[in-house]
C-alpha cells in the first residue's frame, strides 16, 4: 500500500467517526493532481479531529452564556466583576518596605535564573503588515542608531540578562528563549536568528496551532478541493502548541521551572525580567501579570478584575462608567490593572492544571469565510457571516490560577508598543523611538552623566549588550555624552 493509500484509509476512517467525510468528496477530481491531494490529506491528519466537536460546544456555550448575561448582574455571583484583591505591588512604590521587597524580589528572580530555571517565551506570530513591512514583525527596525530589530533588542536583552546572573563570567545561555511563531512567518523567523547565529542563544521554535473554520452546523468548511479554510486559534493557542511540539517536555528535561510570556511589539520588553519573576517566585504564585496602571477611565484597554471570586481579564466594554472611574484610598483608578500581555507561569501550572482544560478555552468567532462552490467550481466570498473560527486568548487560563501575583510598572520604562505605521501619534515605531530614547538618556543621567547637544533628540541609544537596566554606565559619570548618542 502506498503512503497515500495508507493516509487515506486513516484519514476517511477518523473523518466518518466525526460526521466530516464531505470534505473529501472531491478528492478524485481529475484536475488534483498526486502531490496536492498528498498534502492534502497530510494537512487533515494533523488536526485535532476528534476534539472539534468538543472546542465547538463548549464556545457555543460559552457565547450563549455571554448573551444571556449581563456584567452588572449581581444576582449570579459567577458574573459579579470586582477589583483584583491578590498580590499587587508597583515598581514605582517608594515605600520603604515595598523597595525591599523589589530588591528582593530581583535577587531571587537572578538566583533562579542563574540555576537554569526560567525561560523566556515569545510570541512572535504576528506580521508587520500593519507597519508597511513585508516579514514577520519581529524583524521590524524601529530606526534607531544601531538599526537592530525587535528581535536582536529581546535576543541581547536575554544575552545580557544571562551575564548578570552568571556574574558576567559564567553560562550566557542559563535562559533558553522560545519562540512561538505562525505559519505564515515560522520559515522566515527561522532564517533570520541562524543568519544571525542566533545571537549567542539557545533558541526554539514552534509554530502556532490553526483550527478549520466550521459552517454553523459544524462541519469543516472547504476552501478548494484540496485546502480547508484554517485560521490561527489565536495567542491563547500558545498553550496546545506547547503541548503539541514537544516544548512543555523540553523544558521539564531542562529543569524549567518558571516561565515570562511576552508579546513581540513591545520595544522596551524585558524578557525574564528578574524582578518580576522572582516577585511571583516570592509570593509563590502559580501565575503572574505584570501590567500598566490606566491614567485615565476611558482608555481602552482591558483590565485585570475578579469575576465570580476568579482572576480575569475584563473588556473595558464590560466595564460600566462608575466601575471604570472608581477610585482607591490611593486615589488610583481601582479597575486599572492594564494588561499588556507580559506573564508568568509556573511550569507545574501549565503540565497539571491548563493542559487538562485546553478543550474549554475557545470563543466563537462569526466570520464571513471564503468557500468551495461545487456548482459553480470556484471560490466563492461570503457577503454575511456563513461560518465560525474558533479562537483563544493567552488569558483566558488565569481563571484556573489559585495564586496570582501583579505586578505594577512604569509604562515610560517598559511599554514602548509597536503596531501603527509610521507617522501615527500612538503606537507607532515613532513614539517607540522617543520611548526608547528618553529610557537612555534617563539611564544616562542616572548613572552620572552630562548630556548636552540635542538633549531632546529621539536617537539616543544604550544598547541591551551594554545595560539591561540601566547598570553599568558608571563609567560615563561626570563626562559629557553628546546627543544623540549610541552606545551599544
Amino acid at each position: 500500500m502506498s503512503e497515500y493509500e495508507e493516509l487515506l484509509s486513516s484519514v476517511s476512517s477518523r473523518l466518518c467517526s466525526i460526521n466530516q467525510v464531505h470534505i473529501l468528496s472531491h478528492l478524485d477530481d481529475p484536475s488534483n493532481d498526486e502531490s496536492s491531494k498528498l498534502s492534502f490529506l497530510k494537512s487533515i491528519a494533523d488536526l485535532p479531529l476528534e476534539s472539534l466537536s468538543q472546542f465547538l460546544s463548549g464556545a457555543l456555550r460559552e457565547e450563549e452564556k455571554l448573551q444571556n448575561s449581563h456584567p452588572s448582574d449581581a444576582t449570579d455571583p459567577d458574573n459579579v466583576i470586582e477589583p483584583f484583591a491578590g498580590n499587587v505591588i508597583s515598581t514605582t512604590s517608594t515605600l520603604p518596605d515595598h523597595r525591599q521587597l523589589l530588591r528582593q524580589a530581583h535577587e531571587a528572580g537572578l538566583d533562579a535564573i542563574a540555576k537554569g530555571q526560567v525561560a523566556a517565551l515569545l510570541l512572535a506570530g504576528g506580521q508587520g503588515t500593519r507597519l508597511g513591512y513585508d516579514g514577520p514583525k519581529g524583524m521590524y527596525d524601529i530606526g534607531m542608531p544601531s538599526h537592530k530589530t525587535l528581535f536582536q533588542y529581546m535576543a541581547e536583552r536575554i544575552r545580557k540578562l544571562g551575564m548578570i546572573a552568571n556574574n558576567n563570567n559564567g553560562d550566557v545561555n542559563s535562559i533558553p528563549f522560545y519562540i512561538m511563531t505562525s505559519p505564515l512567518n515560522h520559515q522566515a523567523t527561522v532564517a533570520y536568528f541562524t543568519d544571525h547565529d542566533n545571537f549567542g542563544l539557545d533558541v526554539t521554535f514552534f509554530p502556532q496551532g490553526t483550527l478549520p473554520a466550521m459552517d454553523f452546523h459544524g462541519k469543516i468548511i472547504l476552501e478548494s478541493p484540496t485546502a480547508l479554510s484554517m485560521a490561527p486559534d489565536g495567542n491563547g493557542g500558545i498553550y496546545p502548541a506547547m503541548l503539541k511540539h514537544g516544548v512543555l517536555d523540553d523544558m521539564h528535561k531542562r529543569g524549567i521551572k518558571y516561565i515570562h510570556a511576552f508579546g513581540v511589539d513591545n520595544a522596551l520588553v524585558k524578557p525574564a525580567d528578574p524582578t518580576f519573576v522572582g516577585y511571583c517566585i516570592q509570593h509563590a504564585a502559580d501565575c503572574g501579570n505584570k501590567v500598566l496602571w490606566k491614567c485615565q477611565p476611558t482608555e481602552k484597554v482591558g483590565v485585570l478584575a475578579s469575576k465570580g471570586g476568579k482572576p480575569c481579564i475584563v473588556e473595558y466594554s464590560d466595564i460600566s462608567k462608575e466601575m471604570s472611574e472608581r477610585t482607591g484610598e490611593d486615589g488610583r483608578l481601582v479597575f486599572g490593572a492594564g494588561n499588556i500581555c507580559n506573564h508568568f507561569y509556573t511550569i507545574e501550572f501549565l503540565t497539571n492544571v491548563v493542559v487538562p482544560n485546553l478543550g474549554n478555552m475557545y470563543h466563537v468567532a462569526r466570520k464571513k469565510i471564503p468557500y468551495y462552490d461545487e456548482a459553480a467550481k470556484a471560490t466563492l466570498k461570503p457577503t454575511e457571516n456563513n461560518g465560525i473560527k474558533l479562537e483563544s486568548f493567552i488569558f483566558d487560563i488565569f481563571p484556573l490560577s489559585k495564586s496570582m501575583a501583579v505586578l505594577d510598572v512604569a509604562r515610560e520604562e517598559e511599554f514602548a508598543p509597536v503596531k501603527n505605521p509610521p507617522g501615527c501619534d500612538s503606537d507607532s515605531p515613532d513614539t517607540a523611538r522617543r520611548l526608547f530614547s528618553n529610557v537612555a538618556k534617563r539611564w544616562m543621567k542616572e548613572a552620572g552623566a552630562i548630556l548636552v547637544g540635542d538633549v531632546d533628540s529621539d536617537l539616543c541609544e544604550v544598547g541591551p549588550l551594554k545595560s539591561f537596566n540601566g547598570e553599568g554606565l558608571e563609567e560615563w559619570s561626570g563626562k559629557e555624552v553628546e546627543c544623540p548618542f549610541s552606545i551599544v
